[in-house]
Parts: structure tokens; C-alpha cells; sequence
């Protein structure tokens, strides 16, 4: 069956371009790579069916493939190169920067922002979210009072996030706190254009961020004309199974609803 022939709403999901077995890989890599298998199973439990897409050398092709994508996910991984917002690319605490993953994620962020498709990026994809927007990260986060990465042994960091009365995330999950399940080393500094933050951890640290249609943003190439489509970045991996189960899905749930909510407004031929 063809792309344009699947009854269900297609989500694109870029794949992980780091290979966990090259001589001397971060275990983090090797880590990445299997929780990006939760995510396209939350997409496809969702009730959509997800699209892996992979680079190509003929940029029409690629968008040639993202056109038939109602939505999109984004998910974590490696760092993204410094030298993206104009930060330091020789810091030590960096690692499994790949400038071909950059490309491809942001390839498929661009692509939604500029046509208004409904998108969810985790961690690694929220952060190259605000980046296109103009915003900046923290390259190491220092030690507070909240673990934000996983201890030796541990698979994540759990803790809870304040979300913000009116944010889109509230809605989502009827609550103005929860636990989350954590795993990074950076994190949102300098909030991009159009975006606000709508969730924080105990500490201050931008735990997720949202668009919203902000008439006095800044001109940008990341800008688009009118409202925005439904566009929100979690710090935390809502893939993950702790913890608490019932928090992996209304995310994804979310994004289909936006995504049939958007197919119900377009104009009929």
C-alpha cells in the first residue's frame, strides 16, 4: 500500500542516523536508538501510522515525502551541534553530535512549521525546536536540587514538572503537576520566537515549550504567516514506562486529534 493509499493519518518520524556499535560509541547512543522504537509504537497505538524518513540527497524528494505526512514526531538523541545557536562546539560534556541528524530533524521541523502540521518533539527535538525558532540552549546544566540525568545504573531521571494553567499541556493531562521521566544534560536558555514555555521543573529549568500566534516576534526564516498549527517540545520522554504508564500516551493521542481536528478545517475540492 502507497503512502497516499494508508487509511490512517501518517506521522513522520525521522530516523536515528548514530550508529551505537562504531568503536568507542556513548552508551547513550545505543539507548536512543531503542526508545525511538516506543515512540513509533505510541504512534502507531495513537491510531496512526508512522512514517520513518530518512535523509535525501535531492531535497524535493525529501519534502516530495514529507508532503504526505499529516503530522510529526521528533525524538530525542545526541546533542546538537553548538555552533547552531553560536555556542561553544569544543565543550567537554558534549556527545553523538552529528551534523547529519541536525539536518534530517531539522529538515522535518521546518517543514511542519512552514506548513502548519501539527508536531511533538522530545527532548533532543524540543531543544533543536527552540534553536530554529532563534532560541539558544544551556550546554551542561549544572547540579540543583533536581536530577535531571539518570544516576549510574538508572535507566531515567523521575521527577515532577509545574505546568502552566493555561498551556496546551494542562489540557492534555487535566493537571498542574506531574511526574516525568528525564534524561538529558542540556536543556531550553533563551526561549526562540513564537514559542512560550509551559512547563518548568522544581529548579526553573524549561521542562516544555509551545507555539503560540505572537504578533510582535521578531522577524525570522523560522517565522511563518498566520496562526500556528498545534506545536509542542517536552523536555521529558513521555515514551518512557515510568512512571506511570498512563502518562505515555495522551501526547501522541493529542497529536491525532490535532491532526484529524486540521484534515475537518481544510477546504473540500
Amino acid at each position: 500500500m502507497s503512502l497516499t493509499e494508508h487509511p490512517a493519518p501518517l506521522i513522520g518520524i525521522p530516523v536515528r542516523l548514530s550508529d551505537a556499535g562504531a568503536p568507542g560509541a556513548d552508551h547513550r547512543i545505543g539507548e536512543a536508538n531503542r526508545i525511538f522504537d516506543d515512540v513509533v509504537a505510541l504512534v502507531r497505538a495513537a491510531g496512526a501510522e508512522p512514517v520513518l524518513v530518512r535523509p535525501h540527497s535531492d531535497e524535493d524528494a525529501l519534502d516530495a515525502q514529507l508532503a504526505h505526512c499529516r503530522g510529526f514526531v521528533v525524538p530525542g538523541g545526541g546533542d546538537v551541534d553548538p555552533a547552531l545557536y553560536g555556542a561553544d562546539p569544543a565543550h567537554p560534556a558534549l556527545y553523538d553530535v552529528n551534523p547529519a541528524q541536525d539536518r534530517l530533524d531539522a529538515a522535518v521541523i521546518r517543514y511542519a512549521l512552514e506548513h502548519r502540521r501539527p508536531l511533538l518533539g522530545i527532548c533532543r527535538g524540543m531543544q533543536l525546536l527552540n534553536i530554529i525558532r532563534g532560541g539558544t540552549l544551556h550546554l551542561d546544566l549544572p547540579e540543583t536540587s533536581v536530577a535531571h540525568d539518570a544516576a549510574p545504573g538508572d535507566e531515567w531521571a523521575v521527577h515532577e514538572v509545574a505546568l502552566s494553567a493555561d498551556s496546551t499541556l494542562a489540557e492534555v493531562f487535566r493537571r498542574d503537576r506531574m511526574p516525568v521521566a528525564s534524561g538529558h544534560h542540556q536543556a531550553v536558555d533563551r526561549v526562540g520566537d513564537g514559542l512560550r514555555v509551559s512547563a518548568r521543573a522544581d529548579d526553573g529549568c524549561v521542562e516544555a515549550v509551545e507555539a503560540f500566534a505572537d504578533p510582535q516576534a521578531r522577524a525570522s526564516a523560522a517565522r511563518t504567516a498566520g496562526a500556528p498549527a498545534w506545536t509542542v517540545g517536552v523536555q521529558w520522554h513521555p515514551e518512557a514506562f515510568v512512571p506511570d504508564p498512563e502518562l505515555r500516551l495522551p501526547l501522541f493521542r493529542t497529536l491525532l486529534t490535532q491532526v484529524h481536528a486540521q484534515r475537518r478545517a481544510e477546504p473540500r475540492s
